[in-house]
């Protein structure tokens, strides 16, 4: 899972092991809530239409990048 600040204020969620798996919040807290339910709704979809998960998240632990603004000086 990566979470990218924008520009516009927000957050953008991008899921690698599921390609076209996007979605945003307004803080990092919503972009975490929202991409957990587009995590859902993609893998449901794969397995409604006969698909397998992709192996990155059928076996996969999970990981989190998070960026931190920090001051410059």
């Amino acid at each position: 899972m990566n979470y990218e600040p924008q520009p516009e204020g927000g957050y953008a969620a991008t899921v690698p092991a599921l390609p076209g798996c996007v979605t945003e919040g307004d803080t990092l807290e919503e972009a975490r809530r929202m991409a957990e339910d587009a995590i859902r709704l993609y893998c449901e979809s794969l397995l409604c239409d006969g698909k397998s998960l992709p192996p990155d998240v059928a076996k996969s632990p999970v990981h989190e990048r998070i960026a931190v603004p920090l001051p410059t000086r």
